[in-house]
């Protein structure tokens, strides 16, 4: 059995509850969930089906590269 892969995944708050989840390393690959926690788990299920499709079409496993998380400062529009 092979061994265990890491990927980054952004949640973001929905603004009508729940949240969307993004995992930059492979492109196209979202879900979402109702709780952080299904959230995460539907994450996890998204990113083996992703795999699964890639070894299956005999493609790369896409491997994380890194994600660096910044947050910067803005001016707010005036008028």
């Amino acid at each position: 059995m092979g061994g265990k892969l890491r990927y980054t995944i952004i949640l973001v708050p929905e603004e009508a509850g729940g949240y969307s989840v993004e995992v930059p390393a492979l492109a196209g690959c979202y879900t979402q969930g109702e709780t952080k926690e299904e959230a995460v788990a539907m994450a996890k299920e998204a990113i083996e089906l992703y795999l699964e499709s890639c070894k299956a079409n005999n493609e790369p496993i896409p491997e994380e590269k890194g994600v660096e998380s910044l947050t910067v400062e803005v001016r707010e529009p005036v008028g």
